[in-house]
């Protein structure tokens, strides 16, 4: 894509992603579903690379849910196995683009290679300021909401102050978040035809445009990114207020 189709539509400062359809684009060729996870890593460096060149401030990407584990152990290996190499074939451009990796979710469960890649990606780029690319892994909007609400009564507790119903405020709960210094998306995006949130970003979407493309994970591009980015640029955002007249 050319730089003039880049700077042709104003960008959103938060763009959130469901990359939905890596099985199926898998199944339809008659390839493993890893097989499709793989072509999917392929679309998110497309991706990632193109919201760096283009301004974008947050990307935000749902790389494996809670609700995952329920896949076969052959697809989650894969899964975890391709994150690595991603890594390992990335990290040099992205720091070099000034891209700050966060990785978002419960890293308990991980396995060791995998969190041990995502830990030394996000200290390598800790100081970049450029795109701040969140990889939500192991992530469930739920959970995440219900460990801010632990964190604060450990905050609390730890401290010695009693918590009283008035100290909590949607501030406070959006401080306890996984990543409180990126701005709520303006623009989620799901691919592969579904329309529904899958338990993504449930706090952080209150006032978020949703686009869904029909397009399965592996096959989508900037091109298609710019359609979504066109249908954001289309609407009217009132954050719940009423037009002036």
């Amino acid at each position: 894509m050319s730089s003039d189709n880049i700077i042709s539509e104003p960008m959103p400062r938060h763009i959130a992603i469901i990359m939905d359809g890596n099985g199926r684009w898998a199944t339809a060729k008659g390839l493993p579903r890893t097989a499709g996870h793989s072509a999917g890593m392929t679309s998110l460096e497309k991706i990632v690379r193109f919201c760096s060149d283009s301004g974008v401030k947050y990307l935000t990407v749902y790389a494996f849910s809670t609700e995952n584990w329920k896949r076969s152990s052959v697809e989650i290996n894969g899964i975890f196995k391709i994150m690595v190499l991603y890594i390992k074939k990335e990290i040099d451009e992205l720091d070099r683009k000034n891209v700050r990796m966060c990785p978002v979710g419960e890293w308990s469960d991980i396995p060791g290679a995998a969190a041990k890649s995502m830990q030394y990606a996000a200290d390598r780029t800790a100081g970049n300021d450029g795109l701040v690319f969140n990889i939500a892994l192991n992530y469930g909007g739920r959970r995440e909401i219900t460990d801010a609400f632990r964190d604060i009564v450990k905050e609390y507790k730890e401290s010695g102050k009693e918590l009283a119903p008035e100290d909590i405020d949607e501030n406070l709960i959006s401080e306890h978040m996984y990543n409180p210094e990126a701005a709520d998306p303006d623009l989620i995006i799901r691919t592969g035809g579904e329309k529904r949130l899958s338990n993504f970003m449930l706090w952080q979407c209150a006032y978020s445009e949703f686009v869904y493309s029909d397009v399965l994970w592996p096959d989508f591009g900037p091109d298609e990114l710019m359609k979504c980015i066109k249908e954001f640029n289309s609407r009217h955002r009132r954050f719940g207020g009423l037009d002036k007249e």
